[in-house]
């Protein structure tokens, strides 16, 4: 039996995971330029437009977090992984906006 990953999660759950120690794959879907402006510390940039391409650079046997501006673009990558076979991909809510705003005032918001 493998461990229960959810669909998505919060920045405080991220945080948690993130202080913990937990082997886990943060991949930002948003655009370049996005990420050049602001990124949470350790992930990775894998536009959306190029996610189907690049899956096999993702892990399936740990956690892969998915970022993007709000949760919207990182849902929808969440969605296909999961449909490819993911089983661990989960979705931040609030995105890096939310990130920022609650754990990292230090980032830029835009």
């Amino acid at each position: 039996m493998t461990d229960t990953v959810p669909l998505q999660i919060d920045v405080d759950a991220l945080q948690r995971l993130r202080q913990s120690g937990a082997d886990l794959a943060l991949v930002d879907v948003r655009e370049p330029w996005e990420f050049e402006l602001c990124a949470i510390e350790g992930s990775t940039s894998i536009p959306l437009g190029t996610l189907a391409r690049r899956a096999g650079e993702l892990p399936k046997d740990r956690q892969v977090v998915l970022v993007c501006h709000h949760g919207g673009r990182s849902a929808q990558a969440t969605a296909w992984l999961r449909h490819n076979g993911f089983d661990k991909a989960t979705n931040l809510m609030g995105g890096v906006d939310a990130w920022a705003r609650r754990i990292d005032p230090t980032m830029k918001v835009y």
